[in-house]
């Protein structure tokens, strides 16, 4: 009897487990028929706006940013160490070159000097004697030339000297504006001790770079035009120095302008926003600036080709607001999506929204 109870039990679990079975293949495949195939064309179509490209006016300009330079700049020390003795500077003053703006004690040179000259009348008279002697031979040459030696020395001694006085009156080295001085009369000063700081701002010299791929576009001459911080007016400036190198660390080229600063407006050490304008395309390649993706190998796009797309690698120029230089990848008549990239993959099939031309036209 048990065993019989055994076998029903298992009949009937047997039953239960293919009813569900039965269920889970058949139903569950039914559904699948009603819902459609997963993955058909219109599941995989992206919607997206595209841009027909054509060539287009452009005006090639670089934009960057630098810094203003004085002309030349120089931070006054004395060569020698001293008590300072006079000071005939006014800070912020206007000095010429050679004006003399600090003395040192200079006593003791002076008077080293005073003996070494007595010295050297000394030598030469007694040389000028020797001379008439020899002249008629009561000396020999050896006697004339020692003391002809002497005279000598004592002349090199006071140039030395001289040399070495000079170096206690600071002087400008240049015309100038002088800055705030650091010491006073009675200061004891060294060679690194620091005297006030003397610019040349008439004129300047603004610093500034530009990507390294613009290196043959740009020569000596070229005019830039710039602003400076806290102001809107409009400077021009020529470019005189270029440096030979491309920087290996930012791919930039280091490049140097003048402007005049007449006036002295422009003042060392402002921020500027400068303009660089290159040679003018009348029929450039630009495309919305939203349609590029950038990648670590450089930039790509997607094309919209046969109702599909086609990514693209391609090499930018300058950009504006809205548009980006296409110098390499894009040919007149290719179609370009601009909006939905974010969602098309290579292949994907697309549902084209709207369609927008280089002047602005939407069909």
């Amino acid at each position: 009897m048990n065993k019989t109870v055994k076998t029903i039990l298992l009949l009937v679990v047997a039953a239960a487990v293919g009813y569900l079975l039965y269920n889970k293949i058949f139903t569950g495949e039914a559904e699948t028929k009603a819902a459609g195939p997963s993955g058909g064309p219109m599941a995989q179509k992206v919607a997206v706006d595209v841009f027909v490209v054509s060539p287009t006016a452009f005006q090639n300009k670089i934009t960057s940013t630098g810094s203003v330079i004085p002309n030349e700049d120089v931070e006054l020390r004395s060569e020698i160490s001293g008590r300072v003795t006079a000071l005939n500077f006014k800070e912020g003053s206007q000095v010429k070159k050679g004006q003399l703006l600090l003395t040192v004690n200079d006593a003791d040179l002076r008077a080293q000097l005073a003996k070494l000259q007595s010295n050297q009348k000394l030598y030469r008279d007694m040389e000028a004697r020797q001379r008439t002697l020899l002249e008629k031979e009561y000396i020999s040459r050896q006697e004339y030339d020692q003391v002809s030696n002497q005279l000598a020395t004592a002349t090199a001694d006071i140039q030395a000297l001289r040399a070495t006085l000079d170096k206690a009156y600071v002087r400008a080295p240049f015309n100038g504006i002088i800055g705030l001085r650091q010491v006073s009369v009675g200061s004891y000063v060294t060679p690194t001790t620091l005297v006030a700081r003397i610019v040349d701002i008439s004129p300047v010299k603004i610093d500034f770079t530009i990507p390294g791929r613009y290196s043959q576009s740009v020569k000596v001459g070229d005019k830039i035009t710039f602003t400076s911080e806290g102001t809107a007016e409009r400077y021009e400036a020529a470019i005189y120095a270029i440096q030979p190198n491309i920087d290996p660390a930012t791919r930039t080229l280091q490049l140097r302008a003048l402007f005049p600063n007449k006036n002295q407006e422009i003042k060392p050490g402002a921020f500027v926003k400068v303009e660089l304008s290159l040679e003018n395309s009348d029929e450039a390649i630009l495309i919305p600036t939203e349609s590029i993706i950038p990648e670590a190998t450089g930039h790509k796009i997607f094309l919209a080709k046969s109702g599909k797309a086609q990514p693209k690698m391609v090499k930018i120029g300058q950009r504006s607001e809205t548009m980006i230089q296409i110098i390499e990848g894009v040919e007149p008549g290719d179609t370009i999506i601009s909006s939905g990239i974010l969602q098309a993959r290579p292949g994907s099939d697309l549902s084209i929204r709207r369609v927008t031309t280089s002047g602005g036209k939407v069909q």
